[in-house]
C-alpha cells in the first residue's frame, strides 16, 4: 500500500491537476504531473472510471496493482510531483505484472521523472 503521505487528499488538487497538468498517453493509460515544490514528496492517485471496469471489486484490485508498482519506483522519481494515472482501457486488468510495470514505468520515463 502506498504510504498517506504520497497520496492525493480533497479533490481541489486533482482538480488543478487535470486543468494544469501535462499528458503523456499510452494506448491504454494516460498519465497526467505537474511540478509541485509546495511539496517535499510526490503525490499519486489512479483513476478508473465504471465504464472502464464495471465491477469496483476489479477497478479496486487494478487500483492496488498500480499502487504497488509506484510505491516501489517511488525511491527512483524525483521529488515533488503531483501525478496522476488514468486507465481507458479494460484490457489492462488482464495484463500480467511485467507488462503493467513495463507500462508505467514508459510513462515515467517519457515524462522525465526518474532521477
Amino acid at each position: 500500500m502506498l504510504a498517506q503521505k504520497y497520496r492525493f487528499h480533497g479533490h481541489g488538487s486533482l482538480r488543478f491537476l487535470y486543468k494544469n497538468g501535462q499528458a503523456i498517453r499510452s494506448s491504454l493509460i494516460t498519465m497526467k504531473y505537474i511540478s509541485n515544490p509546495r511539496r517535499r514528496h510526490s503525490r499519486f492517485t489512479v483513476v478508473i472510471g465504471k465504464k472502464v471496469i464495471k465491477s469496483a471489486v476489479r477497478r479496486n484490485r487494478l487500483r492496488r496493482r498500480i499502487y504497488e508498482i509506484i510505491r516501489l519506483e517511488i525511491p527512483t522519481l524525483k521529488d515533488s510531483y503531483d501525478v496522476a494515472l488514468m486507465v481507458f482501457s479494460g484490457e489492462v486488468y488482464s495484463m500480467d505484472h511485467q507488462s503493467l510495470t513495463d507500462q508505467v514505468k514508459q510513462l515515467f520515463s517519457q515524462a522525465q521523472l526518474f532521477k
